[in-house]
């Protein structure tokens, strides 16, 4: 006896939207195109209106009783989806956490470096940690990392707030600081009038190609043009 072979793609598919004739039960209620309710049909039923109208029968809520089945058109709604789904990625603010590594013995130069690359990650919407190592006999005077750390929060005070206070974890001394609210709004604000002015730019161009490519408009005329020579 034979087993079937295992595939670990197959779990990873999630379950499939049965479209036309992988829709197997008896009857559906159908919703037409122009989203009004039809009630329940037998399939065949269904999928003949479906075809009359060259368009697709596609289940839209298998768990209902007989499941809802809506007659549209396949390939644009997948267009439509995938377009959506593009969409509400882009509108999403990830949270990054940023590091930056610190030495007690960092001298003030480096250390404004250091707090001006915060305020930049911090700027963009980000977290972030800061992380100041201890080597040999730098462990005994913690103070002077706490002196750093609490000198670079005064520098980043108006845009983050501490999430962390300076905390050791064995050789090490780390804070976190997050982005205030006001920063993310304006993150926010700023993301929504690019996003805007995206669209407006591309329908521009749409609205400018559509009227390139329009043969509207009187031919030039041939009048007061000087006859050739015969």
């Amino acid at each position: 006896m034979g087993f079937r072979r295992h595939d670990p793609r197959r779990n990873q598919r999630g379950p499939q939207q049965r479209v036309n004739n992988r829709i197997r039960v008896p009857e559906v209620r159908v919703i037409d195109h122009n989203g009004e309710m039809l009630g329940i049909l037998s399939t065949q039923d269904a999928l003949r209106r479906a075809r009359d109208e060259g368009m697709d029968l596609v289940e839209i809520n298998p768990k209902a009783v007989p499941p809802v089945c809506k007659i549209l058109d396949y390939g644009k709604y997948k267009y439509e989806e995938k377009k959506k789904a593009a969409e509400t990625k882009r509108k999403q603010s990830t949270v990054e956490v940023k590091e930056v590594k610190l030495r007690p013995k960092t001298d003030d130069h480096d250390l404004d470096f250091k707090s001006r690359a915060a305020r930049r990650f911090i700027e963009d919407g980000n977290k972030v940690k800061f992380t100041v190592r201890f080597r040999g006999r730098e462990i005994a005077h913690p103070q002077k990392a706490r002196e750093q750390l609490i000198w670079i929060t005064g520098q980043v005070a108006d845009i983050a707030n501490i999430e962390t206070q300076p905390t050791m974890e064995g050789r090490t001394m780390t804070m976190m600081v997050s982005p205030k609210p006001t920063v993310l709004q304006a993150l926010s604000a700023a993301r929504a009038q690019s996003e805007k002015e995206r669209k407006e730019a591309l329908e521009a161009r749409h609205a400018s190609g559509s009227r390139s490519s329009d043969p509207g408009g009187d031919p030039p005329s041939d009048e007061g043009s000087t006859p050739e020579p015969t």
